[in-house]
């Protein structure tokens, strides 16, 4: 069984930084993204790493976050935050053959998902 558990949100002033976690179990394979979602929003790519180590980032964090991974646990270290960050952030993983460009645009194509979470970022 597939699970997946971040840890490593909280609050920040802008222009700090956070380490978030994922940790995963239950499988060995696969593509895996960090998404976001504000309030009222929908969810939006941040960023996604296949196991070959390739990576990709939105536009919007590019600079400013680096994902990576071990064997059991996703990372995205954010730096320079800012209040526009503020979201709360989910792990997911693909066990298909997603790239990394196509998992940041297809959430709904993710087979499993964490329960998220929340950063805030104040200004």
């Amino acid at each position: 069984q597939v699970q997946l558990v971040e840890s490593g949100g909280g609050t920040v002033e802008s222009g700090g930084s956070l380490r978030l976690s994922c940790a995963a179990s239950g499988y060995t394979y696969g593509t895996m993204a960090w998404f976001r979602q504000e309030p009222g929003k929908g969810r939006e790519g941040v960023a996604a790493i296949d196991d070959d180590g390739a990576t990709s980032y939105a536009g919007s964090v590019k600079g400013r976050f680096t994902i990576s991974r071990d064997t059991e646990t996703l990372y995205l270290q954010m730096n320079n935050l800012k209040p526009e960050d503020t979201a709360k952030y989910y792990c997911a993983v693909d066990l298909g053959r997603m790239s990394t460009e196509q998992a940041l645009r297809n959430d709904h194509g993710m087979d499993y998902w964490g329960k998220g979470t929340l950063v805030t970022v104040s200004s």
